[in-house]
């Protein structure tokens, strides 16, 4: 008889997981999901509601591929989990609820968004970016400017700025308050911070920095009607999106008996502390993390190789999980973003790590590079697109941070990029080092 594999969660780590393990036929396949019986791409709700996609092409994986192969699809919330009796219980979208066995048990369940105490949550309007249903909000409470006049996001982070760019697109006057003193200074050094302060503003978007959310106010009909800041400010609104980060979608855990902190906690195999339970995705964190690695990463491509590594380890080649250099990909609206390897904030940079920053009017990069020995650490990019594998092989080689600017036209991944501005960098990084 065939193992019994039962996913929860059907996100780009558990799906990779399901369809790699369909494709070589070595289990009994289960994939259980609340939100949507097909899986799709988060990162490409703003699509929807900019007119560019339907809902359907937010599905990576065609139905036909779901359907060729013998997954057992059920959509449900799981409610708790036996790892004693190898059972979970779940209550299916009509409302019944059922108990599974299982051989091995894949916990897949994502993040989920993070909101505080904040009066006034209840008020109709005011919502994340998240979820599909947060979609079909977004399409009830902000359609048009007319219905919708103004706008305030939340929190100044990747979604954030989709929401602002999202809202934007249909006229509707945004304004997006952050509470640290630059855009996203938890990840970008002050230079680069500035250059996308630069950018997102160029866009009519409202900046308020180092402010916070204190109330959402309410009109006699129950929508929000204003938000006060903690300094003090009331801005008028008619609907209040919270970006204010995600975290672990992990409650329905707590009875399990499962070692848990701010995630599921995991090996370098992805096994919990129940040795028929993995996780993989957002919800998984490791116990023992790479350096200059964290211990949970919610970003797509390190859950799409979790599952391909979950994948090989169920068809019989146990591989330990190592994701290499780190490497994302972003969009400020229209300014593409590359990051690789280590480039800390101006909060988290060592003594040690010392940066080379150079920008145009729409391109702009950071070098990061070990102050004594001068090896390349890692590289920003905004507006410019880098070779992933070349500058992820100059990483994990150590080259020096000459090397690279020497090299740096090899990265070319731009067309548009021409020479001269190789030659710039490489000048203004001798003139300054």
């Amino acid at each position: 008889m065939d193992e019994k594999i039962v996913i929860i969660g059907n996100g780009v780590a558990g799906s990779t997981l399901a369809l790699r393990l369909a494709e070589k036929g070595v289990a009994s396949i289960t994939l259980l999901s609340e939100e949507s019986s097909y899986f799709f791409s988060r990162t490409a709700l703003m699509y929807v509601y900019m007119g560019h996609l339907t809902k359907e092409q937010l599905e990576p994986f065609s139905r036909e591929s779901w359907n060729k192969y013998p997954i057992q699809r059920i959509k449900a919330r799981v409610l708790s989990i036996s790892p004693e009796h190898q059972e979970l219980s779940f209550r299916t979208s009509e409302g019944n609820e059922k108990q599974l066995s299982y051989d091995k048990l894949v916990i897949a369940t994502g993040s989920k968004p993070a909101f505080y105490d904040w009066k006034g949550l209840e008020a109709k309007g005011v919502l994340g970016l998240y979820h599909l249903n947060d979609l079909e909000q977004l399409e009830e409470w902000a359609p048009n400017a007319t219905t919708c006049p103004e706008a305030v996001v939340i929190g100044g982070g990747l979604i954030g700025i989709e929401l602002c760019e999202m809202l934007l697109s249909r006229k509707i006057k945004t304004t997006l308050i952050i509470r640290e003193n630059f855009f996203w200074s938890s990840h970008l050094p002050e230079s680069d911070a500035q250059f996308v302060e630069k950018h997102i503003r160029s866009h009519h978007l409202n900046l308020i920095k180092e402010d916070e959310l204190l109330e959402i106010r309410a009109d006699e009909n129950g929508r929000a009607a204003s938000i006060q800041t903690k300094k003090g400010k009331t801005i008028t609104c008619n609907l209040v999106g919270i970006t204010t980060g995600v975290r672990p979608n992990i409650e329905f855990l707590k009875t399990s008996g499962l070692e848990l902190d701010k995630g599921v906690l995991v090996d370098e195999y992805l096994k919990t502390s129940d040795s028929s339970i993995y996780a993989i995705g957002d919800c998984a964190q490791l116990r023992n993390p790479l350096p200059n690695r964290s211990a949970i990463e919610p970003v797509w491509y390190t859950g799409k190789l979790m599952g391909e590594i979950l994948a090989q380890t169920f068809s019989g080649e146990l591989i330990s999980y190592n994701p290499g250099v780190w490497y994302n990909s972003a969009k400020f609206f229209d300014l593409e973003y590359q990051t690789y390897g280590k480039v800390s904030p101006k909060t988290l940079q060592p003594e040690s790590e010392q940066h080379f920053h150079w920008e145009t009017d729409d391109k702009a990069v950071t070098l990061s590079y070990d102050k004594t020995s001068e090896v390349f650490l890692g590289i920003n990019t905004f507006g410019i697109r880098l070779n992933h594998k070349l500058v992820s092989h100059w990483i994990e080689t150590a080259i020096t941070i000459q090397e690279v600017i020497d090299r740096l036209e090899e990265a070319h991944f731009d067309p548009e990029f021409s020479n001269r501005h190789y030659k710039q960098i490489k000048h203004a990084f001798l003139q300054n080092h």
